[in-house]
């Protein structure tokens, strides 16, 4: 009987068959197949869905057939246009490949427009403003507002042959719209045509005619003149008679002066505004457009504190009655619909008048829609840029901005980390102040209580991927960066340095030590900003001396076969508004640190030589900042004069 107990106790824990131990899987694998059919089945469904679609639509066929788009962004548009269908909207697909950041939209709407047979409007630019400002009394202001909003404008008149009846001509970027045409025929006009044009360009027209009215210069232009009102300055007295100052400064002239710089200064893209008095006792203001300082307004008649304190009072944390000590704050206002920051900086400073409690105020304007994320318009040439990407993409590693002030470090570090910014990554950086907000990336605002080498040591604990130290200052803050770049960060900052050589110099300098230097970097970017020349008045620079090219480093060959600009004398060019400029653009040498420069820096004892790292980066393939500018002025987009003026006269 125990053989027999034995044997039925072996028989129930006896390994179960093959068949039976895989009766589970087979199921499992049954319904994981069934689920891989029906994915299957249904992503035929939806391509033969988005071909159908997509074979319909004349003018996706004309775009295929031109090879402005491909399969990937008519999938990427069909997955809207079916979104929008679901809820009852009906879009042409074609216009969803319009908001696809990739497509030249422009290029788009002009194919739709030859596809539904609407003419292309031959428009110059002086010729249609005067042909506005001539008919502006023929519509109402809100129609005006309604064609505005809507980007279609008239353009001109012309005179049927036959009839002898006048057409209006109207030019749009999109018009196939059915709103664009319900909103002309309630003009009630005899006779219409519709015609296309570029949207840049309609946009500039709308900017000149339409968005730069400021109505606070209207109120300060029908405002009377402010005087002294009888107010003496006394030598010797040490305090400003505040009761006297409270009465000037409440008169709406100087609020309104105030008020009328913040949105000049937007609509002019300026960068800063700077106010201050002058030895005349007046006060100057000016603004910083494409990097030069233009005089705006200056302002006489008045006591110069008056007009100071209306800055201080509409400053959040700016004291209106301290006038010996440096001070920061900010203004937040409301421009064409848009939240805009300025960041305020106040500082006393000395006056030939002695009576006068000066103070130089400098206002920095934020405009996020200024803000650049895509690292390509910086203008970087093809070359610095390529090393660029390349560097940023690394897993760790630190890059390096360096230049003077003004010289677009910021804005080349926003576009460069939002390239690197995904949900799978912690973005971390350490700015004083914030400037402009960054998507995605949790930015530290440094102040009393914590301080740059603070952070620095506080951030390792909150688990960072990439990291950006807005400056290293000493010593400390620059070991404590490339030490985050040495363990397994991406890591970029800025310097203060005139090239990139001398930002290794520098580190070596500040006691870093140089295995630390050589093997915590990827790269060293110095960077400046040239002045583009204004397209429309520039003209030949036929004076420019042979002998003054080749000195600056341009051969024999390209002075035979370039043409060199210089700036126009069109007072009246309403594109640049007479300054010859128009826009700015990066320009950077780019230094590497690949083995032979890692070991000239190794190398080093008692300081980094300069010299020797240029010459071997050049022979490596750096281009410095002369050769870029050169090329640039080759190019046509700037000139000698703004090439001598960020890069000297050397080669």
């Amino acid at each position: 009987m125990e053989q027999a107990s034995d044997k039925t106790q072996d028989f129930q824990n006896r390994p179960k068959n093959r068949g039976e131990d895989r009766a589970p899987e087979r199921a499992q694998d049954r319904d994981v197949s069934k689920d891989k059919g029906k994915s299957r089945l249904e992503a035929i469904r939806r391509k033969v869905a988005f071909e159908t679609v997509a074979s319909r639509d004349r003018v996706v066929t004309r775009l295929l057939e031109r090879g402005a788009v491909n399969e990937n962004h008519l999938l990427s548009a069909w997955e809207e246009w079916n979104r929008l269908h679901i809820q009852h909207i009906r879009v042409p697909f074609w216009r969803l490949l319009t908001i696809d950041e990739t497509l030249d939209a422009q290029e788009i709407y002009s194919v739709a427009a030859s596809v539904y047979a609407f003419k292309a409007a031959d428009i110059d630019k002086m010729d249609v403003l005067d042909f506005i400002n001539e008919h502006r009394e023929k519509f109402t202001d809100d129609t005006w507002e309604e064609m505005v909003e809507a980007h279609v404008l008239p353009v001109s008149i012309d005179i049927d042959s036959r009839s002898g009846e006048n057409i209006w001509i109207f030019a749009t970027h999109d018009p196939t719209r059915p709103e664009v045409h319900g909103l002309i025929q309630a003009l009630h006009l005899k006779r219409f045509e519709l015609r296309y044009a570029p949207l840049d360009l309609l946009g500039s027209i709308i900017s000149d005619t339409f968005i730069t009215v400021n109505r606070y210069l209207e109120k300060l232009e029908e405002a009377p003149p402010v005087f002294d009102m009888g107010m003496d300055f006394v030598e010797d007295e040490d305090r400003v008679d505040d009761d006297a100052l409270e009465a000037e400064i409440n008169r709406s002239r100087l609020i309104n002066l105030f008020e009328a710089s913040l949105i000049e200064a937007v609509n002019r893209g300026a960068s800063d505004i700077h106010i201050f008095p002058n030895d005349k006792g007046e006060i100057e203001l000016h603004m910083r457009i494409d990097g030069e300082l233009e005089t705006w307004h200056i302002e006489d008649g008045i006591r110069p504190e008056s007009f100071l304190s209306v800055v201080k009072d509409n400053s959040m944390n700016v004291d209106r009655f301290e006038r010996d000590s440096a001070q920061d704050g900010y203004i937040q206002r409301w421009i064409d619909e848009v939240l805009i920051r300025f960041r305020v900086s106040v500082l006393p400073i000395a006056s030939a008048r002695q009576e006068i409690h000066a103070e130089s105020v400098v206002i920095r304007v934020l405009d996020d829609r200024k803000v650049i994320t895509d690292l390509g318009k910086i203008g970087l040439l093809e070359h610095a840029l390529k090393r660029f990407d390349h560097a940023i993409r690394q897993p760790h590693g630190m890059v390096i901005l360096t230049g003077p002030t003004g010289s677009g470090k910021s804005t080349t570090l926003v576009a460069a980390l939002s390239q690197v910014v995904t949900s799978k990554v912690n973005v971390l950086t350490i700015e004083d102040p914030v400037e402009y907000l960054i998507k995605g990336v949790r930015q530290i605002k440094l102040g009393p209580r914590l301080g740059l080498e603070g952070a620095l040591r506080a951030i390792l604990r909150h688990d960072p991927d990439i990291v950006m130290v807005g400056e290293m200052r000493d010593r400390e803050t620059a070991e404590l960066a490339i030490k985050l770049a040495n363990t397994g960060h991406l890591t970029f900052s800025t310097l203060h340095t005139n090239d990139a050589p001398s930002a290794v110099s520098r580190l070596f300098k500040m006691g870093v030590e140089p295995f630390l230097i050589s093997y915590a970097i990827n790269l060293v970017v110095a960077q400046r900003l040239v002045r583009k020349l204004c397209d429309s008045c520039k003209v030949a620079d036929v004076d420019v001396e042979n002998e003054v090219l080749r000195h600056l480093g341009f051969t024999d060959s390209e002075i035979g076969s370039t043409t060199i600009y210089k700036v126009g004398d069109d007072d009246r060019c309403s594109a640049c508004k007479g300054s010859g400029y128009k826009g700015r653009r990066a320009v950077a040498e780019t230094l590497t640190f690949t083995p032979a420069i890692r070991s000239i820096i190794m190398e080093s004892s008692e300081m980094v030589e300069e010299g020797k790292l240029r010459e071997k980066a050049i022979e490596e393939g750096m281009l410095t900042l002369s050769d870029c500018v050169r090329r640039i002025v080759a190019g046509g987009e700037t000139s000698i004069d703004e090439m001598l003026r960020v890069t000297g006269s050397a080669i």
